[in-house]
């Protein structure tokens, strides 16, 4: 359910009101979306996936690596898959290349960054 044209203005009253008092916060609470993760990230994640897949059907079927009658090498494998698949999607703990700063703004030039522009410049004007 969209929001009323009063409600929407309260709202813009409430943003300004905090972008006045706390910028830095405001910046913050902005930027503080997630990053889709980069290739590189998600190959690694893919092949720790795999090789924890190799460890989990090699530890069921090689009766040898069982600790008793558990099979420790299947539940490690379980766990380096479930790793791998976390690297995989997410971008936590990434940074920036080498020699690059971390971008404070969104990209102008693409589709989200034009359309911030577009809501800002609307509601500046108010």
């Amino acid at each position: 359910m969209p929001l009323s044209e009063h409600e929407q203005r309260l709202l813009e009253q409430i943003e300004r009101a905090l972008y006045a008092e706390d910028p830095k916060f405001a910046s913050t609470v902005r930027g503080g979306r997630l990053r889709k993760p980069t290739r590189r990230r998600r190959l690694q994640g893919v092949a720790l996936f795999v090789v924890g897949l190799v460890l989990l059907v090699l530890g069921i079927a090689v009766r040898a690596l069982y600790l008793g009658e558990f099979p420790v090498v299947s539940v490690v494998g379980f766990l380096v898959m479930l790793g791998g698949a976390v690297l995989a999607v997410t971008s936590v703990g990434s940074s920036a290349a080498p020699g690059q700063a971390p971008q404070a703004e969104p990209d102008k030039n693409g589709f989200t960054g034009r359309m911030e522009e577009r809501f800002r410049r609307r509601f500046e004007q108010e």
